[in-house]
């Protein structure tokens, strides 16, 4: 094991020391294809087993003493070291392969940026306990979950104790795994006007999905929806009970068709306000139904 600094406390740092949690995390990863993008190195708890996988390895950090230290003791001929701020670092533009133990105060803005980054194709990521549980639709999804669903699927692949980090923080962490699906539940043409809908459904008034759903959906389109939600016993679940197959379903019967998107302005102010709406609060904890839903 390699030897562990101080945290600093301005980059979050509680870094891994569990064996047993570290070999899971190689071998999830072990599980995929393709070069990794480590983010936050640190020490080398994770980078140093990963160069078992003798597959290509670029190890982010942001702290200059740790990525000097480590760029000294890896491998060369697998791992390249860079002293770096993941939230800008330039991400390859082939497939690649995410794995990092996410600072927990950083956990959202980092999770956004991978979110709408292209050519990775899966993630292996340490956060906050209750951060993994419900990116992963454990108990009720949050609003971003929801609004990815239908391009990148989640899980969540165990609990970490506290005691498996250095210096020890004060919540357990979890292990999040995210897939880019490779057969998307919508297509990616819509995503903007279904990232609306589905802020629109998280943030609206109501007791139930129902009413929800009735308001947030166009006039000629509620009946559509309401026998569907009644056929399908969803009256009095909140939106963040939904899984990935019926919030696509949902969106698809609540959406207006269209043949092409529309290269002038939209049909209605609805879809705008959606998306502008969704830009804003795409991540968080919102109002939902008289519930938090974050």
């Amino acid at each position: 094991m390699p030897a562990f600094h101080a945290g600093r406390h301005e980059h979050g740092q509680n870094f891994l020391s569990d064996r047993t949690v570290i070999d899971h995390i190689v071998e999830l990863v072990a599980r995929t294809d393709g070069p990794i993008v480590e983010i936050g190195s640190g020490a080398g708890a994770l980078t140093i087993p990963l160069q078992r996988l003798r597959r290509p390895i670029e190890a982010v950090e942001i702290d200059a003493r740790l990525a000097r230290s480590l760029g000294r003791r890896a491998d060369p001929a697998h791992t390249s070291v860079v002293c770096a701020d993941f939230l800008h670092h330039r991400l390859p533009h082939t497939p690649h392969v995410i794995v990092g133990n996410l600072p927990f105060h950083q956990t959202t803005a980092i999770l956004r940026r991978l979110l709408r980054s292209p050519h990775w194709t899966h993630a292996v990521l340490v956060t906050q306990w209750e951060v993994a549980r419900r990116r992963a639709g454990v108990g009720g999804a949050t609003m971003m979950t929801a609004q990815w669903w239908p391009w990148y699927d989640f899980g969540l692949a165990g609990r970490v104790p506290a005691t498996a980090f250095a210096p020890r923080p004060g919540v357990d962490g979890g292990l999040l795994t995210i897939t880019r699906r490779t057969d998307p539940l919508l297509k990616t043409a819509r995503r903007g006007d279904y990232q609306g809908f589905v802020h629109a459904m998280f943030t609206g008034s109501g007791h139930g999905l129902g009413e929800i759903a009735g308001r947030a959906v166009p006039a000629d389109r509620r009946g559509e929806v309401r026998r569907w939600i009644s056929a399908h016993r969803l009256h009095s679940r909140l939106p963040r009970d939904l899984d990935a197959t019926e919030w696509a379903t949902l969106y698809r019967l609540g959406a207006p068709e269209i043949t092409s998107v529309p290269s002038g302005p939209s049909r209605s102010s609805t879809p705008r306000k959606r998306q502008a709406r969704a830009r804003r609060g795409s991540t968080g904890s919102v109002r939902q139904g008289g519930r938090r839903g974050s």
